[in-house]
């Protein structure tokens, strides 16, 4: 009895034991799954809430890059228009500071001319009062001394007379003189007939040039030099005693290149390099244009042809270093050669003398000018010009 109670307690007491112990240890497996749980869930939410941290960081990092690109770029269109501006005002004041020299050149060339002693016309004591107004042309008529006749002829057709060229002048802008220089003899018998005649019309702008055909490359220059000096005018023209010429039709032809500064207008061609010698239009620099049969490079034709102040101005700066050739026109046309200067070939200016004019005219397309090729102007001009006039003439148009 005694026995038995003893080997149930000993074995109630071992299982107890073991329960125990199985008890303890699950409770131990238990206690560290829960405590993993809760350290795990924690760090999981430190690491999403640093995630969106660190992703708003980014955001606003991108952001700040974004809007320092586009200050920057701000700051670049700023800059770049700057930089138009300022260039655009040194160009403005480079345009100035050479209208300026170019103006100071052109009254020291008349001063010369009034010092010079020269038999200058009435014009050059106007210089001050003429340069405070604007003028639309200058058309300056090539003559010579034994060109009366020619001039008579074309004061009786094309040039207004006494009040009538006043009345152009004040209300129109336009200029229109005869040019002459003086006799090899000054003062002597050709000039005093050339003084008389202006004494009787005004219609003379005297340059202080000796008179010759060998010399009408040097006189071309002096009228673009005095008669810049003289008035202010858009554009300044030349044309021959022998060329029949519409005014109206040649002011409405050059307002036209207004706005372009730098422009030459005529009839352009490219002749023959002339080098056999005796023949006309010889050109002894012929060497200079290349091999015998060379053609001049492109030019206005003489009888008539019209430049802007800006390149009548440079004539004037630049007169005594502008070579001259034996032909005016090939001399005019070398002193733009390497300029930026628009050449205007407008065949208006060099139409035929009836019918050629006449049928244009009647087409309603007025000739600006009209002459015949074969004499480098209107044949017996003196005695046919009136006839031109009268079927070629804007008047007869209108």
């Amino acid at each position: 009895m005694s026995f038995k109670s003893k080997t149930e307690q000993s074995s109630r007491s071992f299982v107890s034991k073991k329960w125990t112990f199985l008890l303890c240890l699950s409770c131990f497996c238990a206690g560290i799954l829960f405590t993993n749980r809760m350290v795990a869930v924690p760090e999981s939410k430190a690491i999403m809430r640093t995630t969106a941290v660190e992703a708003e960081k980014l955001k606003l990092i991108s952001e700040g890059c974004n809007l320092k690109a586009k200050g920057e770029k701000h700051v670049s269109k700023d800059i770049i228009g700057e930089v138009f501006k300022t260039h655009h005002a040194i160009q403005t004041l480079d345009k100035t500071i050479s209208n300026l020299e170019m103006e100071l050149a052109a009254a020291r060339a008349a001063q010369e001319s009034l010092h010079g002693g020269s038999p200058l016309s009435e014009d050059v004591s106007r210089v001050g009062s003429s340069r405070k107004r604007k003028y639309l042309m200058v058309i300056g008529i090539n003559t010579a001394f034994s060109s009366r006749k020619r001039r008579d002829s074309v004061r009786a057709t094309w040039m207004p007379q006494g009040e009538k060229r006043k009345k152009l002048e004040d209300e129109k802008g336009i200029i229109v003189r005869f040019v002459i220089g003086h006799s090899a003899t000054s003062g002597g018998i050709l000039d005093r007939a050339i003084e008389a005649e202006d004494k009787k019309h005004g219609d003379f702008l005297r340059l202080d040039h000796v008179e010759g055909y060998l010399e009408l490359s040097a006189k071309t220059k002096i009228y673009f030099a005095t008669s810049v000096a003289l008035w202010d005018a858009d554009f300044y023209v030349k044309v021959d005693d022998d060329v029949h010429v519409n005014i109206a039709t040649l002011g409405e032809t050059l307002v036209r290149h207004r706005k372009n500064p730098r422009v030459y207008i005529g009839c352009m061609k490219s002749g023959p390099v002339l080098s056999q010698k005796g023949v006309r239009y010889h050109e002894p620099e012929h060497w200079k244009f290349g091999e015998t049969g060379n053609k001049y490079f492109r030019h206005a034709t003489g009888q008539l042809y019209a430049i802007s102040k800006d390149l009548a101005s440079y004539i004037s700066i630049n007169q005594h270093v502008l070579h001259k050739y034996a032909n005016e026109d090939v001399s005019l046309g070398s002193w733009f050669i390497g300029l930026d200067v628009e050449h205007v070939d407008d065949r208006r200016l060099c139409c035929g003398t009836p019918p050629d004019c006449e049928w244009k005219a009647q087409a309603g397309n007025i000739c600006v000018a009209s002459f015949d090729w074969t004499c480098s102007g209107i044949c017996r001009s003196a005695d046919r010009i009136k006839e031109v006039h009268r079927r070629c003439g804007e008047e007869r148009a209108h």
